[in-house]
C-alpha cells in the first residue's frame, strides 16, 4: 500500500468537487454545518439522558425502547448531514469525522458511536482529553487522538505517549514545519500505530507544484502504506497534484496505467492518466483521463453519453498503477465503444442475470416467466419466500448452491423491479461495515 494525501475539509464543504474521491477525508462538521450538527448532539443528548438501569421492570423496558428510538433517529439525522448535506459516499470513502471532547462526554459517547454508525470510518478528537477518549469507548483502528502542536520534537513525543493507548492513529497539526520536520515525525511511528501530519498547503510551499514535490518528499518515508498526510482546506489542484506525486511510472510520456472498475471491483477497460487528468477528473468527480490518440484530456462520456461517476481513486501496491472506481452510465450503460458494460465483452454470472434482467423489464415477451414475476408482486413474494425456505433446509453442498442460485434470481428480479442495482446493495453492505452497534 502507497500512503497518499488527503484533504481536511474545515472552513470549506467538499462543494461540487469530490477531492474525497483520493479514498479518505477529514471533516469538521461543527464548523462546516453548525446548526444541523447541533441537533445530532443534541439528539445523542437526549439518548445518553435516558434511565435505563432504573429498578422498575416495566419503565426500565420503556426507557430501552426510548434510548433505542433516540439512536435511530441520531444516525438518521447524521447520515442525512454525511450524504445529502456534505455530499459524502460513506460507502466507499473513509470519513474522518472530528468531535470535540466536550460532546463525546456531554453525549457519554453516545455521538461518537452514532457518527460510526451513520457511516463515518473513524472519530477523532483532542488527544489531551483522556476522559472523551475514554468515554467514547472505541476499538483502537476507530479513534484517531489529534494533537495542535509546535515544531518541537518533545511535544511530539508526549503526545504519542498519552494517547496511543487509545488509538492506533496519531494525529499532529502543525501551523508550520519543514519537510525535514515532517519527515521526522512520520518516522516516529511504529507497530503499535501509525501518525497522520495535518499541514496548511501554504505553509509547506508556494506553488501547487512545489506543494506536490514537498508532499512526494515527505511522504516517501512511510513504509506499506503507514503513515498519511492530510491537507487543511485544499484545493482541486492540490490534492491533485499531491496525489499524483505518490505514484511513479517508467514511460517515457509520463502517464500512469489506470484500471477502471465498477464498485463491486470488475474490470471495464484499461486506459491512461496524466496529471492534470487527475486533477480534472477531482474537479468534476466524473472519470476523466488522458487520450494518448488525441494527446490531451479525455472527458469520458463528453461525445458518446457514456459517462462515469468517480467514487474513489486507488494506488497499487508498487505505486505504478491507479484504479478508478465509477458507476458507468449511458443507454446502455457501456464503457466499451461496442456497446458493451467491458472491453472484455459480455459479463457473467450476477452481472449477466442483471443485465437480462434489466432487458427483460422493458422487452420481456408476454407470456414469459419473467414478465409474470414482474407484473405480479405477490407472486414475486410468494417464491422468494418459497425459495427461501427452501435454501435454509439445503442439507448438501450441491444442494445449497442450486437453491442460492434460485434465491439469486428472485431476489435479482425483485431488485430490478425496484431500480437496484448489484453496485447499490454492495454499497449497502459496505455502509453496514462501519457500524459499531450491534
Amino acid at each position: 500500500m502507497t500512503s497518499i494525501p488527503y484533504p481536511t475539509f474545515r472552513s470549506q464543504a467538499p462543494g461540487e468537487s469530490v477531492l474525497q474521491a483520493v479514498g479518505k477525508c477529514r471533516i469538521h462538521p461543527q464548523d462546516l454545518y453548525q446548526s444541523e450538527f447541533r441537533a445530532i448532539v443534541q439528539k445523542n443528548i437526549d439518548q445518553a439522558n435516558v434511565d435505563v438501569e432504573i429498578e422498575d421492570k416495566e419503565t426500565r423496558d420503556s426507557n430501552k425502547k426510548l434510548r433505542k428510538k433516540y439512536m435511530k433517529e441520531g444516525v438518521a439525522m447524521a447520515k442525512k448531514l454525511l450524504i445529502d448535506t456534505l455530499g459524502l459516499d460513506v460507502s466507499i470513502v473513509d470519513v474522518e469525522c472530528f468531535v470535540s471532547p466536550e460532546d463525546i462526554i456531554e453525549t457519554d459517547g453516545c455521538l461518537a458511536a452514532c457518527l460510526l454508525d451513520a457511516g463515518c470510518h473513524a472519530i477523532v478528537t483532542d488527544g489531551t482529553s483522556k476522559q472523551a477518549c475514554d468515554i467514547a469507548k472505541l476499538p483502537r483502528e476507530r479513534l484517531v487522538s489529534h494533537f495542535a502542536v509546535s515544531n518541537t520534537s518533545s511535544e511530539i513525543k508526549e503526545a504519542i505517549q498519552e494517547a496511543a493507548l487509545f488509538s492506533n492513529v496519531i494525529s499532529i497539526e502543525f501551523s508550520s514545519a519543514t519537510v525535514e520536520a515532517l519527515q521526522d515525525t512520520l518516522r516516529q511511528q511504529t507497530n503499535e500505530f501509525d501518525i497522520t501530519v495535518q499541514v496548511c498547503p501554504e505553509s509547506v510551499a508556494g506553488s501547487d507544484e512545489e506543494l506536490a514535490s514537498a508532499v512526494g518528499t515527505i511522504l516517501g518515508v512511510c513504509k506499506d502504506g503507514h503513515g498519511a498526510l492530510t491537507l487543511l482546506n485544499p484545493s482541486p489542484s492540490q490534492v491533485g497534484l499531491c496525489y499524483a506525486a505518490c505514484l511513479r511510472t517508467d514511460r517515457s510520456d509520463g502517464l500512469f496505467t489506470t484500471v477502471v472498475c465498477n464498485r463491486s471491483g470488475e474490470a471495464l477497460g484499461l486506459v491512461y492518466s496524466s496529471k492534470e487528468s487527475i486533477v480534472a477528473a477531482l474537479e468534476c468527480g466524473r472519470g476523466v483521463y488522458y487520450s494518448r490518440s488525441r494527446k490531451g484530456l479525455w472527458r469520458k462520456g463528453d461525445t458518446s453519453g457514456h459517462y462515469q461517476i468517480l467514487h474513489r481513486l486507488d494506488i497499487d501496491c508498487d505505486s505504478d498503477a491507479l484504479r478508478f472506481t465509477v458507476t458507468q452510465r449511458g443507454v446502455p450503460a457501456a464503457f466499451c465503444h461496442l456497446n458493451t458494460l467491458t472491453c472484455w465483452g459480455e459479463p457473467r454470472g450476477l452481472r449477466h442475470l442483471e443485465q437480462t434482467l434489466t432487458d427483460r423489464l422493458q422487452s420481456a415477451p408476454e407470456g414469459s416467466y419473467t414478465k409474470r414475476l414482474f407484473d405480479d408482486p405477490e407472486l414475486l413474494r410468494d417464491k422468494l419466500v418459497e425459495e427461501a425456505q427452501e435454501l435454509s433446509e439445503a442439507d448438501s453442498r450441491a444442494h445449497v448452491a442450486e437453491e442460492l442460485a434460485d434465491v439469486l434470481y428472485f431476489a435479482m428480479t425483485k431488485a430490478v423491479k425496484a431500480g437496484v442495482s448489484i453496485d447499490d446493495a454492495v454499497a449497502e453492505l459496505d455502509r453496514r461495515s462501519r457500524k459499531v452497534t450491534r
